[in-house]
C-alpha cells in the first residue's frame, strides 16, 4: 500500500550543504518506509537500511537520536502520504462516495502488486508486532487509525446524503469495521501474494451498504 520507494546513493560521507543534508535524510525516511512496509520494525536492521542507500551510521545519527525516534518519524511520514492517498479518492466529486471508496480499494490492489504483494500497509505491520515494538508507538498508530477511518465517515455520511446507503445506518462503525477488516485484508493479501483478499473484503463491504 505504498508507492515510496529509495533511492540508493554513492557511499562515503554526505555533502554538508543543507540541500544534501535533506537528500540523505529523506533517502533514509524512504528507504526506512519501504523496509516497515515489508518487514516491520523488528525485523528491520539500521545496518541493513543504511548498507541499501549507501549512507553511513554516523550520518543517521545526524538526524535521529535513534531507531525508536526513526520508527516514530516513519509513522508520521507515511501517515501523511497516505492521507494524500485516501483524499484523492474520496473527495473526488466525479464519483458517488461508494463508488469513491471501491476506487480507494482498486487503487491499493495495484499498490500492493506493483511490489508482487512482499509490501503492505506500514501501520498494520507495526500495529501486529506492537508488543514488542516501542510503547510510544502505541498512541502514534492509533491516532493515525482514527484519522483515516474519521475520513470515511465523512464519506460515508455523503452517502447517506445522496441515498445511496440507509440513512440510519451508523457511519461511524461501519468506517471502524472498514478499517478492521481492510487491515486483515491487507494481511492475507501479503501472505497469499494476490490480491483476492481485498477484492472479497472490499466487494462484501460495499454490498452490505448498497443493500
Amino acid at each position: 500500500m505504498t508507492n515510496m520507494t529509495a533511492t540508493p546513493r554513492k557511499r562515503g560521507r554526505p555533502a554538508k550543504a543543507a540541500g544534501d543534508f535533506r537528500e540523505t535524510r529523506e533517502i533514509l525516511c524512504r528507504a526506512g518506509v519501504a523496509a516497515l512496509t515489508e518487514k516491520g520494525f523488528s525485523a528491520t536492521g539500521l545496518d541493513e537500511i543504511l548498507k541499501s542507500v549507501g549512507v553511513p551510521k554516523g550520518s543517521f545519527y545526524h538526524f535521529f537520536a535513534s531507531k525508536e525516534a526513526f520508527g516514530s518519524e516513519l509513522i508520521t511520514l507515511y501517515a501523511r502520504y497516505f492521507v494524500r492517498k485516501i483524499d484523492r479518492f474520496l473527495l473526488d466529486e466525479s464519483l458517488t462516495p461508494l463508488q469513491r471508496i471501491e476506487a480507494f480499494c482498486e487503487d491499493a490492489e495495484r499498490g500492493m502488486q506493483r511490489f508482487d504483494f512482499h509490501r503492505g500497509c506500514l501501520v498494520g505491520n507495526l500495529g501486529q508486532e506492537m508488543g514488542a515494538l516501542p510503547e510510544s508507538f502505541r498512541a502514534q498508530l492509533t491516532d493515525v487509525l482514527l484519522d483515516w477511518q474519521a475520513r470515511f465517515e465523512r464519506c460515508l455520511e455523503q452517502a447517506k446524503a445522496v441515498g445511496e446507503i440507509a440513512q440510519d445506518a451508523d457511519s461511524a462503525r461501519l468506517a471502524a469495521f472498514f478499517w478492521i477488516g481492510w487491515e486483515g485484508a491487507v494481511l492475507r493479501a501479503k501472505l497469499e501474494r494476490t490480491g483476492e483478499p481485498l477484492r472479497v473484503f472490499a466487494q462484501l463491504f460495499l454490498m452490505s451498504l448498497r443493500s
